[in-house]
C-alpha cells in the first residue's frame, strides 16, 4: 500500500545497521492534525537511507510511503517505510490516511526475514 504525508522535519537520525546486510535510518516529521500535530516516524532502509541528506529539519517535506506490518515471537510490529521524500510544494498538506496513486517499488531480494522490523 503506497501513501504519502506532508509535515515539517522534526527530527533525523543517524543509520544503524542492523545486521551484515541490512541497514535502516529513522526520521520523525510534524503532521498536522487539527488541534494537536503528530509526530510520525518513518524508517528508511538500504539504499535509501541517504534520501534524508538533502534535507534540515524544520524544512517542510512530502514522504512518499508503505505500511508494513509482522509477527515476530508473537509480537507485532508496525513500520512506515519512506521510499521518496521530496520538498512540499505550497498548499500541499496530504493527510497521512490520504493514499496515493505512485507505484510501490519493487521488494529487496537481500531482506532478511528472520530480524523483527
Amino acid at each position: 500500500m503506497a501513501y504519502k504525508a506532508t509535515g515539517r522535519l522534526h527530527k533525523v537520525f543517524d543509520t544503524e545497521q542492523k545486521s551484515a546486510s541490512f541497514q535502516a535510518r529513522e526520521f520523525v516529521i510534524e503532521v498536522a492534525d487539527g488541534k494537536f500535530p503528530q509526530m510520525v516516524k518513518f524508517q528508511l532502509t538500504q539504499d535509501k537511507c541517504a534520501l534524508i541528506d538533502d534535507y534540515s529539519e524544520g524544512e517542510e517535506i512530502s514522504v512518499d510511503f508503505d505500511l508494513r506490518g509482522r509477527e515476530w515471537n508473537d509480537k507485532y510490529f508496525t513500520n512506515l517505510n519512506a521510499w521518496r521524500i521530496a520538498r512540499a510544494e505550497a498548499g500541499d498538506s496530504a493527510p497521512a490516511q490520504q493514499q496515493s496513486a505512485a507505484p510501490a517499488p519493487a521488494a529487496t531480494a537481500d531482506f532478511d526475514d528472520d530480524i523483527p522490523f
